[in-house]
């Protein structure tokens, strides 16, 4: 019979554990949170980020880029760009370098709530929505329909209320309405009822953009208040790769730059068909379009802020069709990064889309492979990450709120290990194998101390995925992921919308402008 006295159980065992993560954490101590620093994954070596430099900057002297505005030869001219006899505006490298050196190297893109603003600084990492989706994916019948701007606004609330997508930037296409100055002004409208995060849209027209700012000005309580915490950044795609401005988005670009909206300068190649096959070559077309913007913007106002954004895409090259979901596409992003870091830019890129017409297995891979890369290369603004389907063509609410499990998963590897003499943990692995002062060690770490302490500021619990034993899962009913994303769903659109304006703020815009949504 073995007498041996056991060392006294720590009281409250698994529930209180369960009631210790139950609590909310104050900010200091959540194992993830908005901003981490990410950075330590480099796809790239020295030397073969320097040849990609080199070979941008030789592709702006040598080959250069068509089709700018009027308004845009003679800005760029007048910096120091050459327009050629074929019409082409080609760059100097001193050119180049001496825009790089006025450009800002820290951003901040506001939320209406400053809690939500975002900090663009070296490798800041934040994960949010993108996309333009043309199509809801409906996971009740498996089926696709357009999108309408109720979509848009229900996504935003669902934005707002999820911590790790960390701003919204319009993910679904109001195709319900048939105007496109009213589309663009009901997209705003849609995204700041929705929510206090920061949001991103494009505006179809340079005429458009007047009256967007009329909007944003009465959202923000004036022109004065607009300026000095501007909330909305305009999403722009300024060139048409490859090689070529895209003349309409650059007026649009140029009005909102007088307006004093951050730019998010958008070059978005598809790697085999609009930028070069190899990845290395399509980062060299995307480097050099976004530098073009870097001298386009900084030569109307130097030190503007600007997000350099390298978007190539992969193309399966079997079909030609877009694959945002391959490991290329994610290695792209991380490169395009990795690239960011080199100039020292905010910078932006894509992530997270799945080619999966629904949120499935083939969806989780795809999602978190790229999302993953991008948040550990050091993105600063992971954008496209969470509900996008079909490449790109479909969204889903289920997927975003899905997204935020995983995301919060990708977080945490963003976040990294910590080394120290805590974490090495001599002290504990002595005290659990040897015993002390008197008390045998327990061959365990379940109620250290370090682990308790730990359980909550080191560990990321997921919200929805299941981690239960099989027979704790047949118990519960054998709880259904994607149903439970959708009760979630439900549950947040049947609550008020944290974001919404005051009813006399509301009655102001509805009587000023042609808001759709009800």
């Amino acid at each position: 019979m073995n007498t041996q006295t056991k060392p006294p159980r720590r009281a409250g065992g698994r529930a209180a554990r369960h009631a210790l993560r139950a609590a909310p954490l104050t900010e200091d101590k959540r194992p993830i949170r908005p901003g981490q620093r990410g950075g330590r994954y480099t796809p790239l070596t020295e030397t073969e980020v320097a040849r990609i430099h080199e070979a941008a900057l030789t592709a702006l002297e040598t080959i250069g880029l068509a089709d700018a505005p009027e308004s845009g030869v003679e800005t760029m001219t007048a910096a120091g760009a050459a327009l050629g006899a074929d019409g082409r505006l080609r760059f100097p490298r001193a050119l180049v370098e001496d825009m790089l050196a006025v450009a800002a190297r820290e951003v901040t893109l506001c939320g209406r709530d400053p809690r939500h603003d975002l900090e663009l600084t070296d490798t800041r990492v934040y994960f949010g929505t993108a996309g333009a989706a043309v199509h809801m994916v409906e996971i009740e019948d498996r089926s696709y329909r357009d999108t309408t701007v109720q979509d848009l606004y229900d996504a935003a609330r669902i934005v707002d209320r999820l911590d790790n997508i960390h701003f919204l930037q319009r993910p679904v296409v109001c195709r319900d309405i048939s105007d496109n100055y009213e589309m663009d002004l009901n997209t705003v409208y849609a995204a700041c009822r929705g929510t206090t995060k920061h949001i991103g849209t494009s505006f179809t027209d340079p005429e458009y953009v007047p009256g967007a700012f009329d909007l944003l000005h009465t959202i923000a309580g004036g022109e004065a208040a607009w300026r000095a915490r501007p909330f909305v950044s305009n999403s722009n795609c300024f060139v048409v790769p490859p090689m070529k401005f895209a003349t309409e988005s650059c007026k649009v670009m140029e009005a909102c730059i007088a307006g004093g909206m951050p730019v998010l300068l958008l070059s978005a190649g598809q790697a085999g068909a609009t930028a070069p096959a190899p990845i290395a070559g399509a980062i060299v077309q995307a480097v050099a379009e976004c530098l073009a913007g870097v001298v386009y913007v900084n030569a109307i106002s130097p030190g503007y802020p600007a997000v350099f954004g390298t978007w190539p895409f992969v193309s399966d090259l079997r079909t030609g069709a877009m694959s945002g979901g391959s490991g290329e596409q994610a290695l792209l992003t991380a490169g395009c990064a990795q690239m960011h870091r080199f100039y020292g830019l905010p910078g932006g890129a894509a992530a997270g889309i799945a080619d999966a017409k629904l949120p499935d297995m083939q969806a989780g891979w795809e999602q978190m492979c790229s999302n993953v890369l991008a948040g550990v290369s050091g993105l600063n603004m992971v954008y496209e990450a969470a509900g996008m389907h079909a490449s790109l063509l479909g969204f889903c609410l289920e997927s975003l709120i899905l997204g935020d499990d995983l995301l919060g998963q990708a977080n945490r590897c963003v976040r990294g290990i910590e080394v120290n003499d805590d974490t090495l943990s001599l002290e504990v692995m002595r005290t659990a194998c040897l015993g002390q002062n008197g008390v045998p060690g327990t061959g365990h770490y379940l109620g250290s101390d370090q682990t308790l302490r730990l359980m909550e500021t080191d560990y990321v619990y997921p919200a929805l995925a299941d981690r239960t034993s099989p027979k704790e899962w047949m118990e519960n009913e054998r709880p259904d992921l994607l149903k439970n994303a959708t009760r979630r769903k439900l549950e947040i659109l049947a609550s008020d919308s944290l974001a919404a304006f005051a009813p006399d703020l509301d009655q102001k815009i509805r009587a000023a402008f042609p808001i759709h949504l009800p």
